[in-house]
């Protein structure tokens, strides 16, 4: 085998780990969709092989990003399963709650033990962060918290409101809009406080 070229199996892996990220990124407009189209009774089963096959292909560039993926993965093989055995689509709707309660758990966890989640995260391009980036990265991850936090109750309401239509765009839409807002502001005040 000549060096670069992928074998079936990584091509295999590689294209899997493509259909999970996708699904699982767009997750309020599949279970929208497929709500829609079939019902609890087929979307969860194929919901439960994606997050499977999520599971088994997971790799973080942190072990306690590993952990989360690995985590989000089995939580939604368990509403997925739930969902299925109990025929409630209900269950389905709480996956984006407890993946921002993971999240928040994994970044207010990671500010008692030394250090934050971002400052491992930048570190991992700028390993000597100097005092200032230190502190920055610390309250970024402050923020992240709170926004977590916010986020996370919204995506409760939308569960308990019950109206899908509502779940799906702020889940599979505001939301995400919402996170690349915080992430934008986040390197413009980066940037900024580097020419400083």
């Amino acid at each position: 085998m000549t060096e670069g070229r992928l074998t079936p199996s990584s091509r295999l892996s590689a294209c899997l780990q493509v259909i999970t990220v996708t699904v699982v990124i767009a997750y309020p407009l599949v279970v929208w969709l497929g709500l829609k189209t079939w019902g609890e009774s087929v979307l969860a089963p194929v919901l439960v092989m994606i997050f499977i096959l999520r599971l088994l292909t997971f790799r973080g560039k942190l072990t306690q990003l590993t952990t989360l993926g690995r985590t989000v993965a089995i939580t939604g093989i368990a509403l997925g399963s739930a969902s299925w055995l109990l025929h409630e689509t209900q269950m389905l709707l709480y996956y984006p709650v407890v993946v921002n309660a993971l999240l928040l758990l994994l970044f207010g966890y990671s500010l008692f033990v030394s250090p934050p989640i971002v400052e491992r995260l930048a570190r991992l391009s700028q390993p000597d962060l100097p005092p200032r980036g230190v502190k920055y990265t610390r309250r970024v991850t402050q923020v992240w918290c709170a926004f977590f936090i916010i986020n996370g109750s919204i995506a409760l309401f939308t569960c308990l409101f019950g109206d899908i239509a509502v779940w799906t765009l702020y889940n599979g839409g505001i939301s995400y809009l919402l996170i690349g807002l915080l992430m934008g502001i986040e390197w413009t005040v980066r940037r900024w406080i580097q020419r400083v």
